[in-house]
């Protein structure tokens, strides 16, 4: 990319335009416009973005500012009136109008486009990025990165066969609070760490329970499914109840909102895999709804140097057992700390607060959607990465470890057994019942063909 990038400079530093001003351009036919398309072009990222929906607005604002210097190229959905809504929201940040794309595999093969943000539904995240890469693309991959264990590996095997630029949308790794604690945590602030607790509840209503339906007006089902085996459509399935109406789409409320904070563990930790993975759980609201997987969780990861982890996860219980909604508290010989998408405060042993850093963010909570402040960081730390330009924040390797996390616990959860793990790579020791999870079955056809 730098090659082809110097490449473009040299050749507009050698051209006539580039020793030009703006009123002769406008005299020779190109208006403001067409000049700020021009200018810095060499620089200019196209864009597409597939998946429409409830993260869309981490995106307005990167893709909208001029300092960003990409071009949207597509909007992408399965489903048309995401399409449509997503084009009119755009219509705020951009003075041009993106291409409506049914297709994420038409994107694609579009060579036009440099980079995918890729923010469909779980069971697309790595088929979705995996492919963009044999493409020749960048992604920017929604959390959790992966349905699976296996495709954790795989994006890492495919990132660095290809050699771009993968970030998971774990935003926090942008937010300067966090990098200022986190760094200081490193540097023994609060002494030797041993534990972090990382926590999010909700307060989740009553889930239908699903019933066989025709899909609605303007949804592409057969592309939704994609890698996923086929079945026949449940009425609502398509709008976020695909996290809880199985394992074929989603990855529970732990890929859905573990990975963030799970990151965070394991980011101030310094740690990499579990050795051993303890999980109770269980579905404890509306026993007959359409909820189909657990929606309360305590997980306890174990790793080496008698460090710990700790999930508490409750999707449809609205207590603040820890002040607010989600965070991460990180324990350490001499103190300890809360940090969560606000900032962070810095305690000593006794509890009392030495230090704290509010971020006044607009970002975020428990609440469905997504964008603000850090959001935006981390977008664009996506941006000038590609570029060159900055180091990148989150690395896929890094994502895919936190990500892993989710996973475990959710085998852990499904066969009721504590799994033993190596500590070298993660991978199930104890269990053929819980290695069986270790991936999934694909459609035939959407096998990955890179093996690892």
């Amino acid at each position: 990319m730098k090659n082809e990038s110097n490449s473009r400079r040299d050749f507009i530093k050698k051209s006539a335009l580039s020793t030009v001003g703006l009123s002769a351009l406008g005299a020779v036919g190109f208006s403001a416009k067409s000049y700020g398309k021009i200018l810095g072009a060499n620089d200019r990222l196209n864009i597409a973005i597939a998946g429409l929906g409830r993260r869309l607005g981490a995106f307005y604002t990167p893709i909208g500012l001029k300092s960003s210097n990409v071009n949207l190229v597509y909007l992408c959905d399965a489903m048309k009136s995401q399409r449509e809504k997503a084009a009119k929201n755009f219509e705020k940040h951009i003075d041009y109008t993106p291409k409506l794309e049914n297709s994420i595999l038409k994107v694609i093969e579009d060579k036009e486009v440099d980079a995918l943000i890729n923010a469909t539904p779980d069971h697309w995240h790595a088929p979705g990025t995996w492919l963009a890469l044999e493409a020749g693309k960048h992604v920017y991959v929604e959390k959790p990165c992966s349905h699976n264990p296996y495709e954790g590996e795989l994006l890492v095997a495919y990132q660095k066969k290809y050699n771009k630029i993968v970030q998971m949308g774990n935003q926090q790794r942008s937010a300067p609070e966090s990098i200022e604690i986190i760094k200081e945590i490193h540097n023994g602030v609060i002494g030797n760490v041993y534990k972090a607790t990382a926590f999010y509840n909700s307060a989740r209503g009553e889930v239908p329970v699903p019933q066989k339906a025709t899909p609605p007006e303007g949804l592409d089902w057969e592309l939704f499914q994609g890698p996923a085996p086929r079945r026949e459509y449940t009425h609502d399935t398509w709008n976020y109840n695909w996290h809880w109406y199985g394992w074929d789409y989603g990855t529970a409320e732990t890929g859905n909102n573990a990975t963030h904070e799970l990151d965070v563990a394991r980011w101030a930790l310094q740690v990499d895999f579990p050795e051993k993975v303890i999980v109770d759980s269980g579905k404890y609201h509306w026993p007959n709804d359409g909820w189909t997987m657990y929606d309360t969780m305590d997980a306890v990861f174990k790793f080496s140097d008698n460090r710990t982890i700790q999930w508490d996860g409750k999707s449809r219980n609205g207590h603040n057992t820890y002040g607010p909604g989600r965070g991460t508290i990180i324990y350490g010989t001499d103190g300890s700390v809360y940090v969560d998408r606000g900032g962070y405060k810095l305690f000593d042993r006794n509890g009392k607060v030495v230090k704290t850093n509010d971020s006044g963010s607009d970002e975020a909570g428990t609440q469905l959607g997504g964008g603000g402040g850090m959001s935006t960081r981390h977008v664009v730390n996506f941006f000038e990465a590609i570029r060159g330009k900055e180091e990148q924040n989150s690395p896929i390797d890094e994502g895919a470890k936190s990500t892993l996390l989710c996973h475990l616990a959710n085998i852990a959860s499904r066969t009721g057994e504590v799994l033993e793990c190596d500590p070298s790579n993660g991978h199930i020791k104890n269990s053929k019942k819980a290695q069986r999870l270790w991936s999934r079955e694909y459609e035939k056809g959407w096998e990955p063909k890179l093996k690892v």
